[in-house]
């Protein structure tokens, strides 16, 4: 049988001191944690873990180191009262690591509990849980075990937005002829036909050498 408490959902413990601390019963028994709504078909092993602590005696009456810690009612007084129980109740696993105790992680504990108590995995993983969740009360808390707290489900739905694409900015009339003008206009075929036709009306009593000039001159201005 293993000498160190365990149970399968651990926060049961924490609420179980929670109700405690408010209220300590002359009496607690598995009766008393029903009634509480606490650990279903699992009440004894809520009695176990606070008599192993040393909150409650074997008939289940309160003892008084138990209803001096639960009435402390400043939180920080509390921890220090409660840490001294645990510290005392886990004697031995203290005896070995010392403070370090307060640190370990849960591998590492349940390494020690199933070694300590020759218990399996499962076992230990719920002797580990029960001494984290005492250590956390006690003002022990590492950040690989805190409790995550449950995701609240958002129903609204997302806005998403959507930017629209700008459009192109159109090219301006005064950019467009800038453009046109600064780039050489290409050179285009003419379908055009010019006929020049030149009537000459030579003088009868001409030379050979005045006619020679005209035709000369014609050339020079004409066929340039």
């Amino acid at each position: 049988m293993a000498s160190h408490p365990y149970i399968s959902g651990p926060g049961n413990i924490t609420q179980m001191i929670g109700f405690m601390r408010k209220n300590f019963p002359a009496t607690v028994t598995s009766e008393t944690v029903k009634k509480l709504g606490l650990a279903s078909k699992n009440e004894s092993y809520v009695i176990n873990v606070l008599q192993f602590l040393g909150l409650i005696d074997e008939q289940g009456k309160r003892t008084d180191e138990g209803h001096a810690v639960m009435t402390q009612h400043d939180e920080v007084e509390f921890q220090s009262s409660f840490e001294t129980m645990v510290k005392a109740a886990y004697g031995d696993l203290f005896d070995l690591r010392g403070d370090d105790a307060w640190t370990m992680n849960k591998a590492q504990l349940i390494s020690y509990f199933r070694n300590a108590d020759k218990t399996s995995d499962i076992i230990g993983g719920r002797q580990a849980g029960v001494f984290i969740a005492l250590r956390e009360l006690a003002g022990h808390q590492t950040d690989g075990e805190a409790v995550a707290k449950p995701k609240v489900a958002n129903n609204s739905k997302t806005k998403v937005q959507i930017k629209k694409a700008k459009p192109a900015e159109s090219t301006k009339p005064e950019t467009m002829s800038q453009d046109a003008s600064s780039s050489p206009p290409k050179q285009q075929k003419s379908d055009m036909a010019l006929t020049v036709r030149i009537e000459i009306n030579l003088p009868a009593e001409g030379t050979q050498e005045a006619y020679d000039a005209i035709f000369k001159s014609i050339r020079a201005n004409l066929f340039q």
